[in-house]
């Protein structure tokens, strides 16, 4: 069952108790991401997920990791384009323990001057890494391609330059500025009660003070464009796409098993036919990116530059063929089957459980009922997936 409870102070606090698992999962998530931020501070959301765990007044970084290690606790953070999250996962007894670690780190860091410039290192070395990356490179790429200047655009971990101006004044400045309690929800699944849990919390998040006004998300204008970035390589990495719906749009149905039927799976179009019959890739796949007010539909495939012409004949004369109508309802009931079968075996671990929570109350506001998708799953019909592609593989759009 899930619950909900809303503090005084705007905080959200959302369980759903499994009974028949011994663990919980527990994520405190802040509707702020690296769209979020101005050009001069790219990367501070990321920055500040790793500091999170490197200190508070009460509690050395060392200190929280051998109390998370004492309760065999998983924790870790993430940074997306839209939301920041901190969680941890326990044995069930073990939550009060955990809830409290998180609140200390969430509410108490202290970004010490010398604990930044270590991290700073660190998430340099990080850039680097992703940079000496081609296939991980080419999405940063086209991302900044796509959307330009638009804060979509930036890269989730920053840029050298900005990451070597974070101190711990404007760490602190952004986390009291950016992270205020409407955008804070703390979702938890697994063995878990839910008064009691909102009880552990509510004493230390309805202290947390109102912040200041985030910059409005603005949505992007896409049209096409064409970027080449030179680098001595083996293959070519190319990544092309274009426009697709938002994550609450009505389409979001359609375009999921669009994105299945294209590039999702081994039985898909472009793994069939670029792999599998030529032999032209290794990977191939399309995937689908969905946001507050948009979206990406894109393919990703690396090559020898000698086959890259032949090979964006095969992508794009499977693109036409699915733009034309070319789909079977065989084809579409093995997609809504597999997108079924990815949800509910998902639907087993509340990693998942705790993540789709919070996703459905940013996105939504409210809780979905894994019936409620289905029934939105089955009732997409191919005549919407044509539509769809009509919409959406279109010269003027695809960068």
């Amino acid at each position: 069952m899930v619950q909900k409870t809303v503090l005084p102070n705007g905080v959200r606090i959302i369980t759903e108790n499994l009974p028949h698992l011994v663990s919980v999962s527990m994520g405190i998530w802040v509707d702020n991401g690296s769209r979020d931020e101005t050009p001069g501070l790219n990367g501070i959301s990321h920055f500040i997920e790793h500091m999170i765990f490197k200190g508070t007044r009460n509690r050395s970084a060392r200190q929280i990791a051998k109390e998370l290690d004492a309760i065999g606790g998983l924790s870790n953070a993430f940074t997306s384009k839209e939301q920041t999250c901190f969680h941890a996962k326990v044995l069930g007894h073990h939550l009060p323990q955990v809830a409290e670690i998180l609140l200390d780190i969430f509410l108490q860091s202290v970004f010490e001057p010398e604990e930044v410039e270590r991290e700073r290192m660190v998430v340099l070395q990080e850039i680097s890494m992703v940079e000496d990356t081609p296939d991980e490179f080419s999405h940063v790429l086209y991302g900044e391609t796509v959307y330009e200047e638009n804060p979509l655009g930036r890269n989730i971990l920053g840029t050298p330059e900005t990451v070597r101006t974070f101190t711990q004044e404007n760490l602190k400045r952004y986390l009291q500025q950016a992270y205020g309690p409407e955008k804070v929800v703390v979702a938890a699944a697994g063995q878990i009660d839910h008064e009691g849990f909102v009880k552990l919390l509510a004493p230390e998040l309805s202290k947390l003070p109102p912040g200041g006004k985030s910059p409005d998300r603005q949505k992007p204008l896409l049209t096409s464009k064409f970027r080449v970035v030179s680098r001595d390589l083996e293959q070519v990495h190319l990544v092309m796409g274009t426009w697709a719906p938002a994550a609450a749009d009505a389409q979001r149905y359609a375009a999921t098993l669009l994105n299945v039927l294209i590039g999702g799976n081994m039985s898909s179009r472009l793994f069939q036919e670029v792999r599998e019959k030529r032999g032209l890739a290794y990977a191939i796949y399309s995937y689908l990116s969905s946001f507050q007010d948009t979206g990406i539909w894109g393919i990703y495939t690396a090559v020898a530059k000698e086959t890259l012409s032949e090979t964006l004949e095969v992508i794009g004369r499977e693109l036409l063929k699915i733009k034309k109508g070319e789909v079977t309802p065989g084809e579409l009931a093995r997609a809504k089957e597999f997108v079924k079968g990815g949800i509910w075996l998902g639907a087993e671990n509340n990693d998942n459980r705790m993540t789709r929570l919070a996703k459905n109350e940013y996105t939504f506001g409210r809780h979905l009922t894994f019936e409620e998708i289905m029934e939105g799953l089955d009732a997409a019909t191919l005549e919407d997936l044509v539509k769809l592609a009509e919409e959406t593989i279109r010269g003027d759009l695809f960068s």
